[in-house]
């Protein structure tokens, strides 16, 4: 998906319909970051542009520091006017590119990839991004991981899918033929099981995983580095 400045500036709206509970999950996983975490401490956002975990994280954490990456440069503007909007720039630095552009060896108190893991097709890539994640986190370090989930052939998954379009077909304007390019890209895009999520995680080096949140075909997980 190409996230260019029109889609940037639609952004906020479009992921609350995609996930109707993506606020609360963001407060979620700041308790499970803030149980875990120093008052000082260094966050790596992996997938941050939008720079929604800025606003919910930065505010109320003031001891904790961001380091964002994010390939699309409208996302990442984006989330550079939210944290000068929030006067956290001085605690805030922005990577254009992948985890792979993280210089080594830089080390983090924690880390999350929110809604990115699915936009990653291959498995073995899925798994080399969780692999460059734990890389930069000390032992011990807490993880959050949502994406997309669940067997395409599977006819829960798919009631699911039906549900998350009656949703946009129930809170916008759009067009039954709009939603069903969006559910095209649902139901193509390559999405793992659970199993694979968990086993996906484990072999990338984190430990102690727990499925803490759940809406249509998106889930959470909290882990550590082992």
């Amino acid at each position: 998906m190409e996230f260019d400045a029109e889609i940037a500036t639609e952004y906020d709206k479009g992921v609350r319909r995609t996930l109707p509970t993506y606020d609360p999950m963001l407060r979620l996983t700041q308790t499970f970051l803030r149980s875990k975490l120093k008052e000082e401490a260094s966050i790596l956002i992996v997938g941050g542009g939008g720079g929604n975990e800025l606003k919910a994280f930065g505010p109320t954490n003031p001891g904790w520091t961001f380091t964002v990456v994010d390939p699309a440069k409208a996302m990442l503007e984006l989330a550079g006017r939210k944290s000068e909007q929030l006067e956290l720039e001085e605690r805030v630095e922005l990577i254009h590119g992948t985890v792979e552009n993280v210089p080594d060896p830089r080390i983090y108190d924690g880390a999350t990839c929110i809604l990115v893991l699915h936009f990653v097709a291959d498995v073995k890539e899925k798994l080399a991004l969780l692999k460059k994640i734990r890389s930069h986190l000390k032992a011990g370090s807490p993880f959050v991981l949502v994406t997309k989930f669940g067997d395409v052939n599977d006819p829960e998954f798919k009631t699911l899918v039906a549900l998350w379009k009656d949703y946009w077909l129930d809170t916008t304007s759009m067009t039954e033929e709009k939603v069903e390019e969006l559910m095209k890209g649902t139901l193509v895009e390559d999405s793992i099981t659970e199993e694979k999520v968990r086993e996906l995680l484990k072999e990338a080096g984190f430990h102690k995983i727990a499925h803490f949140f759940k809406t249509n075909h998106f889930g959470g997980w909290v882990c550590h580095a082992e």
